[in-house]
């Protein structure tokens, strides 16, 4: 008796676990053969990619450095010219513009004191006035026109001051239209310099 229950207790297992395997097997079919849901993210793939960009840049930074560094070291290849002594030539340049400037500001110096006496209380007369007028003018021609500092504009207020101040007879009048005439002449690009006006 207690070995035919056992024996139908065993079949009846064995056709559970039977069925078990049979339904396991559809479903690892099933899954196999059934697409995806959601995309695999292949993560070893995407750390190659990210340390191949970093080794990029890694060498890229490396290559910059090194041209940096070879610059830094020769200075000489980007300021060779600047190193270098000056040539004659540069040397004589340079002393005839510091001996121009020199000789302009001598000049200058010569207009100042006239139109300065030109102002003064001493300049009372006509004559006096006349005379400045024409000093001005004889300047004007051995210069060749104005020396650098001194704009016509300026020559003219200071002229128009003493003017302004009350007796200015016609001589001097005529003395200083004179003066601007000359002053036109000598700035005009047409003119001759080495001809000059006479006085």
């Amino acid at each position: 008796f207690f070995f035919s229950i056992f024996t139908s207790l065993a079949s009846s297992t064995m056709k559970v676990s039977l069925a078990a395997v049979s339904t396991l097997a559809c479903l690892s079919g099933t899954s196999a053969f059934a697409p995806a849901t959601q995309p695999v993210c292949n993560h070893h793939s995407l750390r190659l990619e990210m340390t191949h960009s970093r080794r990029n840049v890694l060498s890229q930074i490396a290559v910059w450095t090194a041209i940096g560094t070879t610059t830094a070291s020769s200075p000489s290849l980007a300021l060779e010219t600047y190193l270098t002594e000056p040539t004659e030539e540069f040397k004589e340049n340079e002393r005839k513009a510091m001996e121009f400037r020199r000789q302009q500001l001598e000049i200058k110096q010569k207009f100042t004191t006239v139109l300065t006496r030109l102002n003064s209380a001493e300049c009372k007369t006509e004559q006096d006035i006349v005379d400045a007028l024409k000093e001005l003018r004889a300047l004007v021609v051995s210069t060749g026109g104005l020396p650098g500092g001194l704009k016509k504009e300026d020559l003219i207020k200071q002229v128009r001051s003493k003017k302004a101040k009350g007796f200015w007879p016609t001589n001097a009048e005529i003395a200083y239209q004179s003066l601007l005439s000359e002053i036109g002449f000598q700035q005009s690009p047409n003119t001759e310099k080495d001809l000059g006006n006479p006085l």
